[in-house]
Parts: structure tokens; sequence; C-alpha cells
């Protein structure tokens, strides 16, 4: 039956007028988007291919790496030297000629040699071992370095996106260049301070068993060869700590990662994977009563004395926060750390890359398209498809609503999906106009015509709509910068095409009906 209750009809008005005062800023200037009618409402912001924006030049740091990697690999080949009780001196990590870090030892036996090499190929096989009158040189050979710095940039590349754009919907353009540089260009960004605030934090973050007769450096006593003397994270507290060096819990393991409030103060809560919810429970259980240092970027947030054993994976830290740096930590946490610094070496202003004609030439282009397939709904459906053409307007209102309300990016490719989804917004008004048709033909009524034609083209839109938006699902899964933008173009209007399409023209079909109850339907 064509019935419209008065709570449904208030709810659709209200959502048309509201996406038509969301979308309205976007159309409006910087002077009129600032009155108190519109200052509280988000836009949409445009790509590099639309306005330009900045431009970084970042340059991975693999020296640093590689040294880091290196002290961990000594570490592991020291403990694994002791239980086969190998006798060395002068255990050391040393750059050659050509800034390539090697471990370095002396043999106090030659015959040891064997099973020295034994134990450094347990610790990785990729390891390249030298010996030369007792002393004994490890090192990876270039081909393996190759390797290690193309990965350690690929990485830094991922987790650059992930930290510019977490949400996919900014579009900024990635790309590598070289074997240790990285071009970042974000649309619309005039003060890139912020930006590279963001991108000059590793976000290393590791838990540390402390010094337990005086783990907050009291004494002046230089740190012992396991330890190391470790700022506060608090540039005005000269508090120092002293840290064992042994890693027992890296942010590697962090599954998530969100700002939150402890009894009124901001803290970062973080919670581990399966095996570092074990890891931690093992070690916090395993130390009662000792202090624990949570370390950020070589500098401890908190350190606290564990009170008990923390079985959940999961836990927060406290510290003089404000409310954006526990958003900004939680972030960096949450991307995950970069495996090396990254220095700006070069920044710049970039201006639209496709050019104002080829800019011009696409909006004409959109606009012919959305014309035509107006003119073709009322030539084909005359009053009917005056209705879709108004349900055809707010579904464009409604999207552009949707994607000011989440900050998305428009680009060209975005314009292109909002024209797509006008298409099948107007594909579901043929189906059902064209279903209407089918049952007038069939004798129906006008009421019964109508309604089976909504109720029966129904089931067909609803598997369109959703192998549509089972595409875009993948678009935005695997897709980046633009493809992933496309993708949240169109998801919004395919969804926001099942409301204008269906409910929308539905009940101004209902209205007509009962308020001129014609006897035949001009379709």
């Amino acid at each position: 039956m064509l019935h419209l209750p008065k709570w449904k009809l208030f709810l659709f008005i209200a959502i048309c007028v509201w996406s038509v005062y969301q979308t309205a800023p976007n159309f409006l200037s910087e002077k009129q988007r600032q009155s108190d009618f519109f200052k509280d409402l988000s836009t949409m912001n445009l790509g590099l291919d639309l306005q330009g924006g900045s431009q970084l030049l970042l340059q991975v740091d693999f020296s640093h790496y590689l040294k880091d990697h290196m002290e961990i690999t000594l570490d592991d080949i020291r403990r694994s030297l002791r239980s086969k009780r190998v006798g060395y001196t002068n255990m050391n990590i040393k750059p050659d000629s050509n800034s390539v870090y090697k471990i370095n030892l002396d043999l106090l036996r030659k015959e040891d040699l064997q099973n020295v090499k034994e134990q450094v190929l347990s610790v990785s096989n990729e390891l390249t071992i030298d010996e030369d009158e007792g002393k004994v040189s490890i090192y990876y050979n270039e081909d393996i370095l190759k390797k290690m710095r193309r990965s350690v940039l690929e990485k830094s590349i991922e987790i650059v996106r992930r930290r510019v754009d977490e949400t996919g919907t900014r579009e900024p353009v990635i790309q590598m260049q070289g074997t240790d540089k990285i071009l970042l260009q974000v649309p619309g960004l005039e003060n890139p301070d912020e930006l590279k605030s963001l991108l000059g934090k590793t976000a290393k973050m590791t838990f540390h068993l402390m010094n337990e007769t005086d783990p907050y450096a009291v004494s002046t006593r230089r740190p012992k060869f396991d330890e190391m003397m470790l700022p506060d994270v608090d540039p005005n507290n000269p508090q120092k700590y002293l840290v064992k060096k042994l890693v027992e819990l890296n942010g590697e393991m962090l599954v998530d990662s969100q700002p939150a409030f402890e009894q009124g103060q901001p803290v970062v809560s973080f919670k581990f994977n399966n095996q570092g919810g074990k890891k931690f429970a093992k070690i916090t259980s395993e130390n009662i009563g000792k202090p624990f240092a949570i370390v950020l970027d070589g500098k401890v947030i908190t350190a606290p004395r564990i009170n008990g054993a923390i079985l959940g994976g999961s836990g927060i830290i406290t510290g003089n926060f404000t409310t954006k740096e526990v958003t900004d930590v939680s972030l960096l946490l949450r991307s995950g750390a970069l495996p090396a610094p990254l220095e700006v070496i070069e920044e710049r202003t970039v201006g639209p890359s496709l050019g104002q004609d080829s800019i011009d030439n696409g909006l004409y282009a959109a606009a012919l398209g959305a014309a035509l397939v107006l003119i073709l709904m009322l030539a084909l459906y005359k009053l009917f498809g005056f209705f879709a053409v108004i349900a055809l307007f707010f579904n464009l209102s409604l999207t552009f609503a949707v994607l000011s309300l989440i900050g998305a990016t428009l680009t060209m490719p975005g314009i292109a999906g909002m024209v797509l989804t006008m298409g099948m917004a107007v594909d579901a008004n043929v189906l059902i106009y064209e279903r209407i048709k089918e049952e007038l033909r069939l004798g129906r009524t006008t009421i019964a015509a109508i309604d089976a034609g909504f109720n029966r083209a129904f089931s067909t839109i609803m598997d369109s709509n959703l192998t549509g938006l089972i595409s875009t699902f993948f678009l935005y899964t695997y897709g980046s910068g633009p493809i992933k933008g496309f993708a949240v173009t169109l998801a919004a209007g395919i969804l926001c095409s099942m409301f204008s399409a269906v409910a929308l023209t539905r009940s101004m079909i209902i209205i007509y009906i009962k308020a001129k109850k014609p006897k035949k339907l001009f379709i």
C-alpha cells in the first residue's frame, strides 16, 4: 500500500535540508564561510590536481637504521657466544670507510672460530664473517644491504602514508625517489610545519626494565655496559633514568592505540596482539615490584613500578600530556614506528598538476554528462522524470554533505565518481519506472502498479548497489591516493542513491497521487 507516515515525511525533509546546509559552504567564499551560520561546518578539500599544495622531499637515514639493527644483532651474538663459553675481547660496532657498520671482536683462542661462525649464522644466516689473525668482522654484504635499503624505504613510505592519510580521504602523492628518498605532496597544505613534526618522529616505542638500586639516577655514577641514561619526555623535567639496554617488548606488537581519559587527565591507551599480550603478562608477572620504563624515541614517557601482573594485553600511558599530544602519540603508535629517521631535505609549494584548461575541460565534461542524464529522464518519463531529477539533486547534495563531513578530498577521479553515481542513481529510477509501466500494461490500477513497481524493483536495485559497494571496498582496501578517493566518493554516492532514488522518489510520488488522484500516469 502507498502510505507515508508524517514522521517519515518530516525525517526526509530534515535530511534534505541538512544536506543542502552542510553542502552550501563548499560553494561560498571564504568570508561567507566564516559567518556564524556556517563557521562550524567542515568542507571538502581539493586535491593536488585541482589546487596544488605542499611538497616535501624526505631522506631516509639508512645508516641510523643499520646501526640500530647491528646493535640488536650484537646483543644476540653476545648472548649466543656466552652460552657456548667462547672467549673474546673488544666486541664493538664501527663503520668502515663506506659507512657500513660492522661488529668486531678479538678471539682469545683461534680454534673457536668455527664455533663463532656457527653461533653468528644461528642469529642470522645473512651475515658475512671475515677473520684475520684472530680478529673477526661480522657484517652484511652489499646484496643484503641493497635488499635492506629497499625494505626500509618501502616500509617508510607505507608508514608515512598512514600518518598523513590514516582515513584515506586526504589523497597525498607519495613516491619513491632513488634508493633513499621519498617525495611527499599533500593537497591544500599551506603550512607544512605540523606535517614535518609528525613525520620527524620515529615513534619507536620500547619497554625496558630499569636499574633496581638506582632507577631514577639519583646518584651521578655512569651507566653500566648494559644500561643507558635516558631523559624524561618533558623537556622541562630534568629527571634522568637508568634503563636496561635490553628491549623486553617493542611497539611492533601493538595492534591499537587511542587517546583516552583517566581520572580527568588525557592518557594514551594501547593494546598488544596475542603474542605481545602474553609477553607483557609474563614480564609483569615475573618482575612485580620492579621499576619499568616505557620509552618513546629515546625518551622516557613513564617509569612506574610493576604492582601486579597485567594479563589483559592492554594498558595506558600516563604523563603530563595535553589532549593534542595524546592524539598525536596515539596516531604515531597506531600507524607504526618508522624503521629509520626521516630528514626533510627540500620543501616547496606546488601548483595544480592538471592545469586550469584540464580542470575546466573536466568540469565541463561532468556538467555535460549530468545535463544529458537530466534531459533524458525528463524526455522519457515526463513528470516522473522530474521527480527523479529532484531526487538526483538531493542525491548529489547528500553525497557532498557526507564527503564534507568526513573531510574528504575532491579530485578529478572523485568528480568522475560523482558523475558515475548520478548514472547509477537514475538507473534505479529507470528500473522502478519500467516496472510500473509493465504493471500498468498488465491492467493493474494506478496505486497497485506503483506499489508493485517499487517493491519488485527493490531487490534488483539492492543487488546492483551491493555489488557496487563490494567493488568500492576492494578499491579502497588495495588502492591508494586517487584510487582510494574515487572509492570513497563512489561508496558515498551509492549509499545516498539508495535514499534518493527509492525513499525520496517514492515519497514524492505518494504525495502527488494523494493530492491529484490521477486516473492516468504521465510516465
